[in-house]
């Protein structure tokens, strides 16, 4: 059976006017919860019973969307409204800064004027200039030209280079021109740079002069030049002292004959001969004679000596003695008085 008044079947009844009122306050807060932050609020707090309060309207709410729903009602605002314009009120006055309006002229531009550079040179001062003249030849009334240095970072018209900056000049109803010149610092005395402007013939001199730059002077270096040669200016460097070498030592007794010269020593500069090698078993000097001394005969077999033999008399093996060392082709022969009994001298009583 079909109804045509009333809810449908299922469908729970009719809502009243409370229960649309509950629905729209859950939706309003959920929509607060979304949008607002409790945290940021100033006038929300929250006390020791678990409530919350608005500082600003001295109400009391049971939660969160209660007091949300306030913040959107007709109380809340008007209290927020008349808060702001006390405090507007109250407020002592700024001073407000004072912003100088500039109107800009709106002119039809007629081209490039006219412009002759002239490059200088001054022998005296070894410094380059430069002579611009600037032709005006219809500009406005009451009108004088101007100029500016611009950096190569200030323009966007070429590429960045900080080797050159430029200089503008302009001048209505003229475009504004610019020169290219090289980025060296410009000497600004009054003699030297100078402007001006002759109204009669329309033309606009401007002349500048540049510094001239120091040379560079490069420190030496620590080791010195590598050719051996010192740098311009740098007196040379002392040579250090020479090593003295020590005479030879005198030699031990006078020769055979007399006396001879004393020996010189080196001449200086010149290396000393090495010393004579002395050694235990080494080679014997010559004589002064030249001649080799005869060597003494050989021991006779007699007497107690004449058979003893080292080594045999200890029990002890015999040993090697080295052989003795000389000069080539010579023939050492033992001492006489080898293998023979020495005979004592009788004690006197």
């Amino acid at each position: 059976m079909d109804r045509d008044w009333g809810s449908k079947t299922g469908g729970g009844g009719a809502a009243s006017a409370q229960n649309e009122a509950i629905d729209r306050r859950e939706r309003l807060r959920r929509l607060a919860l979304e949008t607002i932050d409790l945290a940021k609020d100033p006038y929300f707090m929250r006390n020791h019973l678990g409530s919350y309060e608005c500082k600003l309207c001295l109400t009391l709410h049971n939660n969160e969307g209660n007091y949300l729903a306030h913040t959107q009602g007709k109380r809340h605002q008007t209290n927020l409204a008349k808060r702001a314009a006390r405090e507007l009120k109250e407020a002592p006055v700024q001073p407000q800064p004072h912003k100088r309006k500039l109107s800009l002229k709106k002119s039809v531009k007629i081209g490039r004027p006219g412009y002759r550079v002239t490059k200088q040179y001054d022998p005296d001062t070894k410094q380059r200039s430069l002579l611009f003249q600037i032709e005006y030849p219809e500009i406005e009334d009451l009108e004088k030209p101007r100029h500016r240095f611009m950096s190569s970072f200030e323009q966007r018209v070429e590429k960045w280079d900080k080797r050159y900056q430029f200089l503008l000049f302009a001048a209505e109803p003229y475009e504004i021109i610019a020169f290219k010149v090289p980025s060296t610092e410009i000497d600004k005395s009054t003699p030297k740079f100078f402007s001006h402007w002759d109204p009669d013939s329309k033309m606009f001199t401007l002349q500048l002069y540049f510094k001239v730059k120091p040379p560079e002077i490069k420190p030496p270096s620590a080791n010195g030049p590598a050719n051996g040669t010192a740098a311009p200016g740098v007196p040379p460097r002392p040579l250090p002292p020479q090593a003295q070498v020590p005479p030879p030592p005198p030699p031990q007794g006078n020769p055979p004959g007399g006396f001879a010269n004393p020996p010189r020593g080196p001449p200086p500069g010149s290396v000393p001969p090495p010393p004579p090698m002395s050694s235990v078993n080494g080679p014997r000097p010559m004589p002064p004679g030249g001649s080799l001394p005869v060597p003494p005969p050989p021991p006779v077999g007699s007497g107690t000596m004449a058979n003893f033999t080292p080594g045999t008399q200890m029990g002890r093996p015999l040993m090697m003695m080295p052989p003795p060392q000389g000069f080539p082709g010579q023939q050492i022969l033992p001492p006489p008085n080898m293998g023979q009994q020495m005979q004592r001298p009788p004690m006197s009583q």
